[in-house]
Parts: C-alpha cells; sequence; structure tokens
C-alpha cells in the first residue's frame, strides 16, 4: 500500500462500504483501543518525569552554580579574625553578590541530622562556614582560591562542582530516561495494532477472498483495515492522554519544597506535549496496520 495525497484523502474522507470489511467490534476492536489508551497512559507519565528531570537539572546546576562555601580551619582564636580577613576579601571580589558568616545556631542545624540537636560546637573544632552567593555571571573560583591562600591561609573554598556534576548528569540521564520509555511504549502500540490487524485479516479471509473475486484490489482491502486501525488508535490514546493528564495534575505539585517525586507533572507549555500523543499513536497505528495488511494480503490467497 502506497501512501499518496489520495490515499490519505481516501483514509481521511472513508468508505462505508469498504469500513464493512473491519469487524467494528469484537475482540481486534477491543485489542487496540485498551492497548492504545493504556500504552498512552503510561507515556504521559513518562513524559512528565522526563519534563521534570529536565527542570530538576537545571534546578540544581542554577543553584549550585550560583552558591559556594567558604571553610575557615584555623585555630579558635585566629578563626574570628581570618572570618572576618575573608569576608573582606569576597565584598572586593567581582561576581559575588553576598556572602555572609554562618551563626552557630545555623551550622548546629545543619549539623544535627548527623550529631544531633545538642550538638556542643564550642567543645568541639568545628570550622566556620561563609555562604556565598554569586551573581548570574559567576566568579573566578582559580582567582578567588590564590587571593585567599595569600591573605586568609585557613580559608578552603568549596565552588560546589564536585557535587553538581553528578546531580545534573543523574537528571538529566533520568530525562533521557524518560523519553526511550516513550519510544518504547510507541514501538509496543505499534506491535500490538500490528497483531490485531492480523487477528482481523486472518478472521476475515473468507470476505477478503470474496471482494478479491468481485473486483476489489488489496489496495482498497487494506485501506479499510488502516483506516479502522488507525482511528481506533486515535480514540483510545486521546482517552488514555486524557486520563493520565488528570492522574497528573492530582499529584501533589511539591510547592517550593525541594522534592523530586512530588514534582513530577507538567509546567507551562509542557501541559501541551502530551496532546501530540494521540496524533503520534495513529500514525504508528497507521503504518503498523499498513505494513501487517500488506504483508497478510500477500499470504491470503
Amino acid at each position: 500500500m502506497t501512501f499518496d495525497l489520495a490515499t490519505l484523502r481516501a483514509l481521511l474522507r472513508g468508505d462505508r462500504h469498504a469500513d464493512r470489511v473491519v469487524p467494528p467490534t469484537g475482540f481486534t476492536a477491543q485489542l487496540t483501543v485498551f492497548a492504545s489508551g493504556a500504552m498512552a497512559f503510561l507515556a504521559v507519565f513518562a513524559l512528565a518525569l522526563s519534563l521534570a528531570s529536565g527542570r530538576l537539572a537545571q534546578r540544581w546546576g542554577d543553584e549550585l552554580a550560583r552558591t559556594a562555601t567558604i571553610r575557615i580551619v584555623a585555630p579558635e582564636d585566629q578563626r574570628a579574625i581570618q572570618t572576618t580577613a575573608a569576608l573582606q576579601v569576597l565584598s572586593t571580589t567581582p561576581g559575588i553578590a553576598s556572602a555572609r558568616a554562618l551563626t552557630d545556631e545555623e551550622q548546629q542545624a545543619l549539623l544535627a541530622p548527623w550529631f544531633g540537636q545538642d550538638l556542643p560546637l564550642d567543645s568541639l573544632p568545628v570550622p566556620r562556614l561563609i555562604e556565598i552567593v554569586a551573581t548570574s555571571q559567576g566568579f573566578d573560583a582559580t582567582g578567588l582560591r590564590l587571593r585567599l591562600a595569600a591573605e586568609v591561609p585557613g580559608a578552603v573554598l568549596d565552588d560546589h562542582g564536585r557535587w553538581r556534576a553528578p546531580l545534573v548528569s543523574a537528571a538529566q540521564r533520568l530525562r533521557l530516561l524518560g523519553w526511550v520509555v516513550a519510544l518504547l511504549i510507541l514501538g509496543a502500540v505499534a506491535a500490538m495494532v500490528t497483531l490485531a490487524a492480523n487477528a482481523a485479516l486472518a478472521a476475515n479471509a473468507q470476505v477478503v477472498a470474496v471482494l478479491r473475486l468481485v473486483g476489489a484490489t488489496d489496495s482498497y482491502i487494506a485501506q479499510a483495515f488502516v483506516r479502522r486501525f488507525t482511528l481506533r488508535a486515535l480514540a483510545g490514546s486521546a482517552a488514555g492522554v486524557a486520563i493520565g493528564l488528570l492522574a497528573v495534575w492530582l499529584l501533589p505539585s511539591g510547592g517550593d519544597g525541594p522534592g523530586f517525586l512530588t514534582g513530577i507533572g507538567f509546567q507551562g507549555a509542557g501541559w501541551l506535549v502530551p496532546l501530540f500523543l494521540p496524533f503520534i499513536s495513529a500514525l504508528v497505528a497507521l503504518l503498523a496496520t499498513a505494513f501487517a495488511a500488506d504483508r497478510a494480503l500477500r499470504t491470503l490467497t
């Protein structure tokens, strides 16, 4: 079966006599609609996971790229002096929006998950931490390290690069996995539709033989199967996408929290992406059915 403009017009317009070749109900019809709907439902979640992973990678990259930490590792009697000196260096460093030393309460809160709330900071050699927030242009980490080494010997700069790269890489791989899952789902739709079309053609072998006797061409017969199965896949996918979007919309949004599982969903124009799934599924069903019909009609004699 070749796809030209006339064939596409015939598929869209339909032929009530040709449509009778394919049974409107039965196992193959139910299988096609259910498989298309179920796969479209799963594809919505795969896309939601992929888009959420992309947003997460972007957020982690931006947040960690704009923050850095300085640890003041010095004797207790010099810690305050070196902290002040480090803050003075930071105040004259281009690309730094703000810098401040964390209080004892803030440092205790950071260590509480590992050591508990009653950690005595005064009795432990805990370094003083300085939080740095960079501008959108960023700062020269190498140059800042050289200045700190010369003016504040006990200062150690951590630009979070070793933390940022694995997190962003993991989120990007998760986004890629979501797209791979979506492609596998489309492949499963193609396999299901192919099996259903083969079953329908085999069940209607006698009808096909009669149509050939009265002069119907294989292209005419295949067109009937392609149109019916394409419409079934379109209807099933549309229902699956609608249910999937409703399920995603009902998921917890997570607000401004850092959680990942509560942030799965669509944002802005991302809600339009799943709307293409029914048409993609219909196109996959059209190609799969055309392939199955051509192959099956060659074997039916």
